[in-house]
């Protein structure tokens, strides 16, 4: 039994197809069929059972790959501590990221822990926060930039920074526009019962927080628009068609003249971004290091950096 055949039988058992199986192991179907057939036979068990469409998992698969997945990610750990002795001169990173998080702050994270550590290969994975939280709760991530709540009770976090909420209205708009120019307009969440909203689609965490923003201000959001882009949505709202929180890191890094305006909420909402982990996983010096240039950047107040504030000392959530 071979390390390889092991992630094979895991890449099939995620896909539940061979054909995208294979290409995301980039080999070919024929030969991944060929190892797994090999696996089996020396196992004496059958771990797949194949349909026209799928495959899935037999009762000797399930009680397979729960073991398969605990080796490898012992595998992994160790290799990281072994990188960790050779004084962090090579190495893999494995790095999940929200979508806003990895368009606005990770193209200047990234060229800087690249300098740092020329030898670090970051492998960066963006998704939604459903998939991030599986994925690392899987070991498929060593870590992953998220916000709070982090909902999987199987991962343990860091803060990293809180960042405040703003509110982004068409230019047209009557709130828009109204405060002096030496002045930062204003506006309480509950005057905004009666707006139009246009929000993420579900499955993203920062649209659970725009709705519970509404909901803790006692109605209910009316949602005209939902979309996957966070950028998509700044462009419906400064085309007048509605209204919709935004992180701040977004609206200072919105270079385009097609633009919203954007307020301060009076109750300075914020929302903490966190990297997450699973619970009782070896952290490399490598993730600690990304982290740590995660909060150079995130905090360095030279004008162009989002307004943010530090993240509280480190603690973790059970």
């Amino acid at each position: 039994m071979e390390l390889r055949q092991l992630q094979y039988a895991l890449q099939i058992a995620a896909e539940k197809n061979f054909s995208r199986a294979a290409e995301k192991l980039h080999i070919a179907q024929p030969s991944l069929s060929q190892q797994l057939s090999k696996l089996e036979k020396e196992l004496g068990v059958l771990l797949f059972q194949r349909n026209t469409n799928s495959v899935e998992l037999t009762h000797a698969g399930s009680a397979f790959m729960e073991k398969a997945q605990m080796i490898l990610d012992m595998v992994g750990q160790l290799e990281r501590e072994m990188e960790d002795i050779s004084d962090m001169k090579k190495g893999r990173l494995n790095v999940g990221s929200l979508p806003i998080t990895g368009s606005h702050m990770l193209p200047r994270v990234l060229p800087l822990f690249h300098s740092r550590f020329p030898g670090i290969e970051i492998h960066l994975i963006e998704d939604t926060t459903n998939v991030l939280e599986n994925l690392t709760a899987a070991g498929r991530t060593d870590i992953s930039l998220l916000t709070l709540p982090v909902l999987d009770s199987n991962l343990s976090w860091e803060p990293l920074l809180d960042e405040e909420i703003l509110l982004a209205v068409p230019p047209t708009h009557p709130l828009a526009g109204r405060a002096a120019p030496d002045e930062t307009a204003t506006v309480s969440i509950r005057q905004l019962r009666e707006e139009a909203f246009i929000v993420l689609k579900r499955g993203q965490g920062f649209r659970q927080i725009a709705l519970e923003l509404c909901r803790s201000n006692g109605f209910e959001p009316r949602i005209v628009f939902e979309s996957s882009n966070i950028e998509t949505v700044q462009s419906l709202v400064a085309a007048g068609m509605g209204i919709a929180f935004v992180p701040s890191m977004i609206a200072l890094g919105h270079g385009t003249s097609f633009r919203p305006d954007y307020l301060q909420l009076k109750e300075r909402p914020y929302r903490t971004l966190v990297a997450a982990y699973r619970k009782g996983r070896y952290i490399s010096k490598a993730a600690e290091a990304f982290m740590g240039v995660m909060r150079e950047v995130m905090n360095k107040g030279d004008g162009s950096e989002p307004p943010v504030q530090p993240a509280p000392g480190v603690e973790q959530e059970d």
